[in-house]
């Protein structure tokens, strides 16, 4: 299995697919149970995943830190914990930023309970708070690092400039954004400065909300409770332009004798400056799929081919919302 990779200029060691763990906190998933979640949880780290990524609002009540503590609480020193503060849900549970001090501060020592843990290796803020000065935030993460709460700091959901203000007042690890094979914004701007300023690049959505996993075909039916069906990648135009480049990896995932998503995650992890891509997973199989993408390199035909038809889609989906 690959070695693991270092969080910035520290010494935390993470494997280079991580498990997201928002889908197990039940928010938006429609088939999801504690079961299932916490057989997923330890089937990631018996297949050699060491990276959980969480944060206070996965989940109403905290429901994914605690199926952390839960699933690997006695496994503690065999993994490195990422999760956030920043976000949180009103009585009425819509989703609400806050980045305050008192806030984050409250927040973090919430999740610390709920993990079982004094510290964490990774903290986030999770996204900048438009109401409050980012120095505030900053200042204060840069603080709770000093208390020992968390070992190195990272900012997600955050513009370039952004990333830059953050770090002249608490230096960064890492940075956490969208980035897969489809969507790669970043790659023209955060990533550069990230690697000249030995920042780690945490990839999310790298299976494009599972539509990279080769899995929904192009009669696919969405439930009607499913929120996937609301993002414009998932209709129209833009679908079937989606679905054609999955195509092209379907068939070099048969050549490698590898699966559409194994594909994709190894092209993902081995793009300069990305760390880690943060897989998602609800089921034991998904996330030993995931898992699987870290051994080997895709051969030089197969980049050919991906470089080829990401520059048709392009062409196909220019103007249109990637969102």
């Amino acid at each position: 299995m690959s070695l693991l990779r270092a969080i910035g200029l520290s010494e935390i060691g993470v494997s280079p697919v991580a498990m997201g763990c928002w889908p197990i906190a039940g928010i938006s998933s429609l088939w999801v149970n504690e079961a299932d979640s916490i057989a997923t949880l330890r089937s990631a780290l018996e297949h050699g995943v060491t990276h959980f990524d969480t944060a206070h609002c996965y989940g109403f009540d905290g429901e994914s830190e605690m199926l952390l503590a839960k699933s690997l609480g006695a496994r503690r020193r065999e993994i490195t914990l990422a999760t956030k503060c920043g976000i949180l849900y009103d009585t009425q549970k819509n989703r609400v930023i806050d980045g305050r001090s008192g806030t984050l501060r409250r927040q973090v020592d919430i999740s610390l309970r709920r993990l079982q843990t004094d510290c964490v290796e990774l903290l986030y803020l999770h996204s900048p708070d438009p109401a409050v000065a980012l120095a505030e935030s900053a200042e204060t993460l840069a603080d709770l690092r000093r208390q020992g709460k968390t070992i190195a700091v990272g900012l997600s959901n955050a513009s370039l400039e952004q990333i830059k203000m953050f770090h002249g007042v608490c230096p960064l690890s890492a940075v956490q954004l969208k980035y897969n094979i489809l969507q790669r914004e970043i790659e023209t701007d955060v990533v550069p400065w990230c690697q000249e300023n030995n920042v780690s690049v945490m990839a999310y959505w790298p299976l494009m909300k599972g539509l990279l996993a080769g899995r929904l075909d192009r009669n696919y039916v969405f439930d009607v409770k499913d929120s996937r069906k609301r993002y414009p990648i998932f209709q129209g135009k833009l679908w079937e332009a989606n679905q054609d480049f999955v195509d092209v990896i379907r068939a070099i995932a048969t050549r490698l004798n590898r699966t559409v998503a194994q594909i994709v995650v190894n092209w993902t992890i081995h793009q300069p400056g990305i760390t880690a891509a943060l897989c998602g997973a609800k089921r034991p199989e998904q996330i030993s799929e995931n898992a699987g993408a870290m051994s080997g390199r895709l051969d030089a035909e197969a980049n050919t081919e991906i470089a080829t038809a990401y520059t048709r889609w392009q062409t196909e989906t220019a103007g249109n919302n990637l969102v």
